[in-house]
């Protein structure tokens, strides 16, 4: 599965997916690109899940139109040990969310 990282999430959540192909939006060299940009610009490019910490995301944007799933993960800070004992929930997260579905993620 192709996963994209917000640029608000650790990049070091990555070590929760391993068996995914996990970019962040600074690998894409996609930093300080608006939300809706942001979205058309992962579909394009063929990702399945879009990962931010951004709860105002599903809101702002239709992400039932969209051709991707998105996870919003909800944790105390952005430090790695924050999401540390979310890691087997964001995975499941991950691999079941739906095109155009929105699941959350928190302790």
């Amino acid at each position: 599965m192709r996963v994209l990282l917000d640029e608000c999430v650790n990049p070091r959540v990555r070590a929760a997916l391993p068996d995914h192909n996990v970019k962040t939006v600074i690998d894409m060299s996609w930093q300080g690109t608006t939300n809706g940009k942001l979205l058309t610009l992962a579909e394009a490019e063929g990702f399945e899940v879009f990962v931010t910490v951004d709860r105002n995301l599903s809101y702002q944007q239709n992400v039932a139109a969209r051709g991707l799933g998105l996870v919003v993960v909800r944790v105390k800070s952005n430090h790695i040990n924050a999401y540390v004992p979310i890691f087997s929930k964001l995975n499941r997260a991950v691999e079941t969310v739906a095109v155009g579905q929105t699941i959350y993620v928190s302790e």
